[in-house]
């Protein structure tokens, strides 16, 4: 019978009476088969998501011409995220993480495949774009924080940093690829992106099938209102938790500009289609090489200074991005924007993967997914509807102007997470 701590990567040098490789490329992670599953799976999805979200961006804006409409497509991604957030929690909580996963891959699969058929016929109207956004943004509420419970139990505390680092550069590919496939696929035709995501989608359900639990799962509580909202309790009474997810919940939510990338590539920079996907891939590129640093190099002291010194320099990028009338200058400021949330994103990952208890996991992390969503779709919502009132340069200054604002008071509120030092579970 196999070790499962081995198959999962824990086996200590005590152990196997020999010294451990050097982890600088996770082989304790990448040589776990769960870990593959996992982390496939996780990455198919996000390439087809991000796929199909540039070809319906630029598919609504050509549509219709609207800010608004570009803001409609955040927002209506958002409300299902918020509508069902606490259901989400409790359900992982309570059933098969697996087949949770593997239900939404197939509505997605199904929803894309419906765009193209509409597509096909000639009959996809903007109401029609926005239910579909509607539907995606559903099956994105069950799947992102459901995925993101199962990680703890694939790799152990001392793995997870590095975990988290690896599957970031293998979601952050996703989203290089990802955009500008969708781009240059829309280019040939738009039924193109929407075949190419229903085939991933289908891909990342047959992964998650093949991930195999090491552990037996944790007792399952009866579902109660009170176990339902027992996320948040957890969240407000751990400092480190609520200043961590706060902070990226305001800061990226004030610097959303990159949501206004489809008038940015038409309307300032005149760029196209497949302009629009450069830019849409500039802070996944930041962010993989950033991530691929990360496994090799962990955080090992100072993570909270890190995290707060990353996020101003996000919003720093922001305006940058907002002022420039360069394509390369843009190209970079996006760079270096993706570069700098990544960090953000591991340290407050890891914080939370850490400090939550398996039973716990899926209520915490559909929070942390309802913070994450808000500040993306429903900052994309207030970019779009700030950019229809005051132009998008002028929301994008005062967004990363906000950004570091909201920097500067959280290391005021929360001084224990400016002290945050190490990420391994001790």
């Amino acid at each position: 019978m196999s070790d499962p701590k081995a198959e999962a990567g824990l086996t200590t040098a005590a152990e196997t009476g020999r010294p451990m490789p050097d982890p600088g490329l996770a082989p304790g992670v990448l040589s776990n088969r769960n870990y593959v599953n996992f982390i496939t799976s996780r990455t198919c999805s996000s390439l087809a998501f991000q796929s199909t979200a540039v070809a319906l961006g630029w598919m609504i804006y050509d549509r219709t011409g609207s800010a608004y409409m570009l803001g409609l497509v955040g927002l209506f991604q958002f409300l299902p995220m918020l509508i069902l957030t606490f259901a989400v929690g409790a359900v992982a909580d309570r059933f098969d993480r697996r087949r949770i996963g593997l239900a939404c891959q197939w509505v997605e699969a199904a929803t894309v495949a419906a765009i193209f058929a509409a597509l096909w016929h000639g009959s996809l109207s903007a109401p029609m774009i926005l239910a579909a956004v509607t539907l995606l943004g559903a099956a994105q509420a069950f799947e992102r924080p459901t995925m993101a419970s199962l990680l703890p139990g694939i790799v152990g505390p001392s793995m997870i940093q590095r975990a988290i680092a690896t599957s970031t550069s293998f979601m952050q590919t996703a989203l290089i690829v990802g955009p500008s496939m969708g781009g240059v696929l829309y280019g040939f035709g738009e039924l193109v992106p929407f075949a190419f995501a229903a085939v991933l989608f289908t891909v990342a359900g047959i992964n998650i099938i093949r991930i195999r639990l090491i552990t037996a799962p944790t007792a399952r509580a009866p579902v109660t209102l009170a176990s339902v909202f027992a996320g948040v309790s957890f969240i407000r009474a751990n400092p480190a938790i609520l200043g961590t997810l706060s902070l990226d919940l305001f800061a990226v939510l004030l610097g959303g500009a990159t949501a206004l990338l489809p008038i940015f590539a038409s309307d300032i920079l005149q760029a196209g289609p497949i302009g629009l996907g450069l830019l849409r891939t500039a802070p996944a590129i930041g962010a993989l090489l950033m991530s691929f640093w990360l496994a090799r190099n962990p955080i090992t002291a100072g993570a909270g200074r890190k995290m707060f010194a990353a996020v101003a320099i996000f919003g720093v990028a922001i305006i940058a991005f907002s002022l420039s009338r360069s394509v390369a200058l843009s190209i970079l400021a996006l760079f270096t924007a993706g570069a700098a949330d990544t960090i953000s994103v591991v340290v407050r990952s890891s914080l939370v993967q850490l400090l939550t208890p398996d039973d716990m996991r899926g209520r915490v992390n559909a929070v942390n997914s309802l913070f994450i969503g808000t500040s993306n779709q429903l900052g994309e919502f207030e970019s779009g509807m700030l950019a229809g009132l005051i132009g998008p340069v002028a929301t994008g200054v005062v967004g990363g102007i906000g950004t570091i604002a909201v920097v500067l008071i959280w290391m005021r509120i929360f001084p224990g997470l400016v002290r945050v030092e190490r990420l391994d579970g001790t």
